[in-house]
């Protein structure tokens, strides 16, 4: 039997901040479930614990721990909704499937804040709405748009002209925006640890530095084997890895590109300048190519994420584009210390949908999220548990085949090439 390596949760404000984690010791033994998972991040926990709830046994496998992916490193903020708007979805998909599509992504944030208010979670969760301003002229008429289409479906949208998005914001770079209430914040690898607790409670065994590195079908039955040699006898297996996906299942890691998004933290700020920024609660990212987005903490940082280079950073000024921006936003924190530099991976695709694939029977797969990995998660977790216990076989998003995307292989020439584009365009608006 081979060591395993050890994959350690690397620094970040939140590792930083965050409850003990639960014990989830590594599998030392072979095991027989009716469902196996494969990632313990929000898609694979909330599955879990939604499985168990129903009576399903069930484990789940990570390589590292829950929430040691983008499930603890991202910028915790819970939106609801899509990268399309309503009018978009209906158009391209037709009414049924549309709205099916739009239910499920817009009520994600309720999904969210329901299982930590049910559960307890304790995650620094709050309910203050979701900013979106607008960056340019162009952005502007697609947000008063977006809003407008919300509103119809019965969001209490409200719409801001500059001076006013300037008040709720603390920056005068933004010419408008649009609020939805539906959204909020919460500490993400708090979420993470407090969905395994729950499902631990419920019966869900969980593993740790447990690398699944095969997975076959055999005798009607699906076996996983581990990087120590064990093995993991399943009716059904949920391989939930979006952007740490690896090689475990053909041409799969080719569907998404896993893009970093960086993150820095500022130290807890004054009470004055806590009141000069988004003094009412409430997440922010805008509406340019590669936009930014930002927020307090329960403690009074500042966090402020974006695009960076598409490999790992290996030092501070890797972070440095960010930390132009934090004062090109807010020139109000000139001189207040980086505390936290971070990143983790995002995990996106062609069709900017959630991708539900199920290539053979009792395999499914779940990933692509997009940037909105919180919500839509926790939201479509909770479905895909319906559809592998047999409650329902319906699903808000279409199952569709693996289709890699074209010239993966050159994925860091191109998206490094796009980033480069776009922030051109973004620095013309």
């Amino acid at each position: 039997m081979k060591a395993a390596e050890t994959l350690r949760l690397p620094p970040s404000l939140w590792a930083a901040t965050a409850t003990a984690a639960v014990e989830t010791p590594a599998l030392a033994e072979d095991l027989r479930v009716d469902v196996a998972i494969v990632g313990a991040g929000y898609t694979g926990l909330v599955t879990a614990l939604r499985l168990a709830e129903a009576g399903v046994s069930v484990c789940v496998l990570d390589a590292g721990e829950p929430g040691w992916g983008a499930s603890g490193r991202n910028g915790g903020q819970v939106i609801p909704g899509l990268k399309y708007d309503p009018d978009q979805l209906l158009a391209r998909f037709g009414p049924v499937r549309a709205e099916s599509m739009l239910e499920a992504a817009g009520s994600a944030a309720d999904e969210v804040f329901a299982l930590i208010e049910q559960h307890r979670i304790a995650c620094d969760a709050t309910r203050k709405g979701w900013i979106q301003p607008a960056f340019s002229a162009s952005s502007l008429q697609a947000i008063e748009q977006r809003a407008e289409q919300w509103r119809r479906r019965g969001v209490a949208v409200e719409l801001l002209d500059r001076a006013a998005v300037g008040r709720r914001i603390g920056s005068q770079n933004y010419l408008g925006g649009w609020v939805d209430p539906r959204a909020g914040s919460l500490h993400p690898l708090n979420y993470a640890r407090g969905l395994a607790r729950v499902a631990q409670q419920q019966g869900v065994r969980i593993h740790g530095q447990t690398r699944v590195e095969a997975l076959q079908r055999e005798g009607g039955q699906w076996q996983l084997r581990t990087a120590q040699g064990h093995r993991v006898r399943a009716q059904r297996v949920v391989l939930a890895t979006n952007g740490y996906t690896d090689d475990l299942w053909p041409r799969l890691r080719q569907t998404v590109i896993a893009a970093n998004s960086f993150i820095i933290a500022t130290r807890p700020l004054s009470a004055e300048l806590r009141q000069s920024i988004l003094p009412n609660g409430e997440v922010c990212s805008d509406a340019r190519r590669l936009l930014l987005y930002f927020k307090q903490d329960a403690q009074g940082r500042l966090l402020l994420g974006g695009r960076g280079p598409f490999s790992e950073p290996t030092h501070s000024g890797d972070w440095r584009h960010l930390e132009r921006s934090l004062l090109g936003l807010f020139p109000q924190l000139a001189g207040t210390p980086i505390e936290y530099r971070w990143s983790g991976r995002v995990a996106l695709n062609q069709s900017f949908l959630p991708q539900l694939h199920e290539p053979q029977p009792g395999l499914s797969i779940l990933l692509g999220y997009n940037g909105r990995g919180i919500a839509l998660s926790t939201a479509l977790g909770k479905h895909l548990a319906a559809r592998v216990s047999g409650a329902s076989s319906e699903f808000p998003f279409p199952v569709t085949p693996i289709r890699p995307i074209p010239l993966h292989g050159l994925q860091r020439l191109y998206l490094g090439a796009g980033i480069a584009w776009y922030r051109l365009l973004d620095a013309l608006r």
